[in-house]
This record gives structure tokens, sequence and C-alpha cells, in this order.
């Protein structure tokens, strides 16, 4: 792939948008800061992929552009993201179908990179015009960039955190505002984790830093296949209290640890009335929880550090969706440029209000307390508080194509302690390391 530097895209990012009366729909600026973007385009034509739900902010975003710049022209094309990645993924950027921006979640983007599916842009300098970062590539800037090219522009960030139902906690005694210790519970139904689900298993693992798959030198490492008794002491408690977790869920003959029957077992402890508490989920969860709890009148939602392990503060990854653009017109300087302008107002954070309530994508680059200032209602400002705090703790998630045998291997390893019922935290971990001995082995 070509980096393309458009020589007018300084121009593109430099002078504030004279905002005219428009129709109805454009969104209101939350404040009176000037946008980023300017006039200055050379005539040029590209197409956008949006979601049925995104249609109206886009047009607005859309508008902004084409009224400063009305030699370019910007199609929408309505689609949804999978299957708009799936089409390009499943045959070429040629293709018609494709569009010339679109967006896309993180964990698609090595895939598409090593098939040259995605165009490189000037991320870095449309982070400096759009502001609001401290070190652009600690985050999603730096998971989007590969060999050097950054294929992607941050969209979204996107982590778990943990929904706790306050009723229930009233119920049974339990206080949200301290941490909860996992391996002090009692009542296996107050912390409900799917911890045999690799996505939310990580989040214990993330606690005391174990690498399920990493790179070292030319191959890969796990730290799970290292011998119990050389294990690092903050990694041997974070696998006891998974192992007492367990321990306690079969104990007790809850559903927990059944793939198939421990969500509904999940679901039914955590709606009000039950003796559900804490569980952890991401932020596309909201109106489920809302469901589950009054439509949210009985739901607190906190960082997912509410609930330690071995006195560490649990946390997943830094994860989220980009915007990209396609490699087929990297060569058109002009339209490169076009499609830049059109991601950095997308993303504009004059409109980050705006953006949530169309798209429920938070923005990497605006703060917490913005949002909180915002007239988003009540339980929207803390779901994203709540999501800023956690992705601020949380390493980067793994995108490389190796990573793939690691959901299974987790999974397996741990679901097997239902048939094989060890005794021992060390036997427990014999059966977890043998899984993920049996995946090294197959990357060598």
């Amino acid at each position: 792939m070509k980096k393309t530097l458009p020589i007018l895209f300084a121009l593109v990012l430099v002078l504030a948008l004279l905002v005219s009366c428009g129709p109805p729909k454009v969104p209101t600026p939350q404040d009176s800061e000037p946008d980023n973007q300017t006039g200055g385009l050379k005539a040029a034509e590209i197409t956008v992929q949006a979601e049925k739900e995104w249609m109206e902010y886009y047009k607005a975003a859309i508008k902004r552009v084409t009224d400063a710049n009305p030699d370019v022209k910007v199609n929408i094309k309505e689609v949804g993201s999978f299957e708009h990645i799936d089409t390009l993924d499943q045959t070429d950027a040629a293709n018609p179908d494709v569009a010339d921006v679109f967006a896309l979640p993180g964990d698609r983007l090595t895939g598409l990179a090593g098939k040259d599916l995605l165009g490189a842009i000037d991320a870095k300098a449309m982070a400096d015009k759009l502001g609001g970062w401290t070190d652009f590539d600690a985050g999603l800037g730096g998971l989007f960039k590969v060999n050097g090219e950054y294929l992607a522009f941050p969209f979204n960030i996107e982590t778990l955190v943990t929904f706790a139902n306050v009723k229930n906690g009233e119920a049974e005694g339990i206080k949200l505002d301290t941490p909860i210790e996992l391996a002090d519970v009692k009542d296996p139904a107050h912390v409900l984790l799917p911890v045999f689900d690799t996505w939310y298993g990580v989040a214990l693992a993330n606690s005391a830093d174990i690498a399920l798959l990493k790179p070292e030198g030319e191959g890969f490492v796990s730290d799970l296949t290292t011998d119990w008794g050389s294990l690092a002491p903050e990694k041997q408690a974070a696998i006891e209290t998974l192992y007492k977790y367990w321990k306690l869920n079969r104990e007790a003959n809850t559903a927990l640890f059944d793939p198939d029957a421990g969500w509904g077992y999940i679901d039914d402890q955590f709606k009000t009335g039950g003796k559900g508490i804490f569980r952890i989920g991401g932020p596309w969860e909201l109106n489920g929880m809302k469901d589950k709890t009054a439509d949210g009148a009985d739901l607190e939602i906190l960082p997912i550090g509410q609930i330690t392990v071995a006195g560490k503060p649990m946390k997943h990854w830094q994860g989220g969706w980009g915007l990209a653009i396609n490699p087929r017109i990297e060569e058109d300087k002009d339209k490169v440029a076009l499609a830049e302008a059109v991601i950095a107002e997308i993303v504009n954070p004059q409109y980050f209000a705006e953006l949530f309530r169309a798209t429920g994508k938070i923005l990497e680059n605006v703060p917490a307390e913005k949002y909180q200032a915002s007239d988003l209602s009540e339980i929207e400002k803390k779901l994203i508080v709540a999501v800023i705090e956690s992705f601020k703790i949380s390493p980067g998630r793994p995108l490389f194509q190796q990573f793939g045998p690691v959901w299974d291997t987790w999974k397996n390893g741990v679901l097997s302690w239902n048939t094989v019922a060890p005794d021992s935290v060390e036997k427990a971990y014999g059966e977890l390391k043998a899984s993920f001995d049996a995946m090294m082995a197959d990357l060598k």
C-alpha cells in the first residue's frame, strides 16, 4: 500500500468552517469551539458507507463539508457495517458495492490489511487538527497502525464495564460504592461472570497481566504454558481466584459454567428480584440491561475495576471501531483529501453528543467531563464515563491474526474442569496449561 499524504490536507483542516443556518436535522454543536473542517478541496466524488440509524447524522456531517466545498460530491451508501466489511473481505477493493469510506471494528483490521484492502491515511495530522489526544499512538491510533501506516482513524472506543442491580444489592446487603473482591464472594449469584467465555475471561486474566498469547522475537509465547511453580505469584493468585469461583458455583450447583445454560442463568439472576448484583458487559448491552432493571431505574453502571481479582482491578481491552478508506482511491490525492475531510467531520468533537445519540459511538478524544456536561440522559452519561474510565486502565486489544485459536483454547481449558473436577488449583491449572500447550504446538 502506498502511503498518501495529500498536499491539500493542511488546507482541509486549518481554517474554520462557516456554518450557516441549515435544515432542522443539522445537529447543533455542544459548544462554540470552531469546526475543524474548511473549504479548499478540489473537485472529487466519493461514496461513504453508513448504517440506517446513522444516516441523518452522516448527512449533516457531509453537508458541512460540501457546503464549504461546492466542487465535491459525497454519496452515502446505506448498508450495515458488518455486511459491508464482509462484501469487501469476500471480493476486492474494486467492487462497486464497496464504499470509499467505511466503518470497521478493530478486530477486522489486521485481516483486511493482510489482503491490501485498506488504504493509508494521514491519521496523525488529522488527530493534531481535531485535538484531544496527548498520545495518539497510545490508544486506538497505535492499534490501527500496521507496518508504519495508519489504516483507520478512531471512530469509537469500546471495552467492558460493570453493570450492577441496585435493588438486588440492597436486598442482599451488598454495597455498590466499594470494590467487590471475587475471591471473597460467598453467594455465587452476587457476581455473575461468564469467565468460561474467553471474551469475558480476558478481564480476569488481564487483572494479573496474564498474556494468553503475545509476540516475542520471531514467534509467540503464552504465560499459560509456564509450569505452576514458575508462574509469577500475582498470576497464580488470579488463577486461584478463578478456580475458587468455579468451585463455588459447582458446589452451589449453578448453571453459570454451562456454556449453553449459563447465559440464561446470568440473565435470570440479574433481573430485579433475583440475587444477581454485578455482571460485566459492553456498552452495546445497555438496552438489555435496562430491560432487566425496571427500565434502568435499578441499574448502576461502574468501571470494570469495581470487581477485583486477588486485589487487582479487572480490566478488559482497549477496543473500538475505525473509519477507513478504500485503497482504490489512494492514487487520487483529491479523493483522499475529501475522504479524510469527511472522516474528520464525522468524528468532529463538537458533535460528540449527536454522534453518540445517532450511532452509540464514544470518541476517544473527548473527556468524560464534556460528556457529563452534555444533554445526554443520565444513564447514557454513566455508561460513557464507565467506558472511558475502564478504557484508560485496559491494555490494547491484540489484533494479530494468530490470536484466533486462543478463543477456544481458554474456553476448552476452563470447561474441562466440569468433567475432570480438579480438587486443587494446581490440578485445575494443569488442565488449562495442557490446552495452551496444545495450541502453542500448533502455532510452531
